[in-house]
């Protein structure tokens, strides 16, 4: 109901569950999904893990009640860009949807903290370039692809074309956990990570 209130969003479809919302996403190619974890037929993190490897440009935002650590590492390790919790207020959540629309990563600073005991670095990563290590930094710094490429003077497609590299070379599929990656090799601090 307060999503409808912002006239930047428009909501597009609703589902019942986590299969539902796998079918949904294929015929109205959101820009970004709200899923809540616990659902009938197809939990959250089963329905994320789907949307992410079938439609991978949609982002998708878990919203959820639940804030234990299998729930938080289960859906960022899925492919969701965000986690917030229901408490979550109006303004914040209209926020974090246009900032996953644009590719920043939303975590609640609760589910932040739980990620970073989690976060495993991968066991040999493929080396990164310099640009690819700027890229990161920002990325992780919260930026859009939009500011990264005015940031380090490039084009927006070029920032994108790094970023799949970087969540290649990492074996990672979110840029989420790419941040997270970035604040574990000491890229950023956490606090530059979480944001206000």
């Amino acid at each position: 109901m307060f999503l409808g209130l912002d006239p930047e969003l428009e909501v597009i479809g609703e589902a019942r569950d986590g299969a539902e919302a796998l079918l949904r996403a294929h015929e109205l190619h959101p820009d970004v999904v709200l899923i809540d974890l616990l659902m009938p037929v197809m939990n959250g993190i089963a329905a994320i893990g789907a949307i992410k490897r079938e439609l991978p440009d949609i982002e998708v935002i878990a919203l959820t009640s639940v804030l234990d650590d299998s729930s938080v590492i289960g859906a960022v390790r899925a492919g969701a860009i965000g986690y917030l919790l229901k408490d979550t207020e109006a303004d914040d959540l209209c926020r974090a949807i246009k900032a996953a629309a644009a590719g920043q990563v939303q975590l609640s600073p609760k589910a932040a903290a739980r990620l970073m005991r989690e976060v495993r670095a991968p066991d040999s990563p493929e080396t990164l370039t310099e640009r690819e290590i700027d890229v990161l930094r920002l990325l992780a710094q919260g930026q859009a692809n939009k500011q990264i490429a005015g940031n380090l003077h490039i084009g927006e497609k070029t920032v994108k074309t790094h970023v799949s590299n970087i969540l290649a070379k990492l074996s990672v599929p979110s840029r989420t956990q790419a941040a997270l990656y970035a604040v574990r090799i000491g890229l950023v601090s956490a606090d530059q990570l979480i944001g206000d």
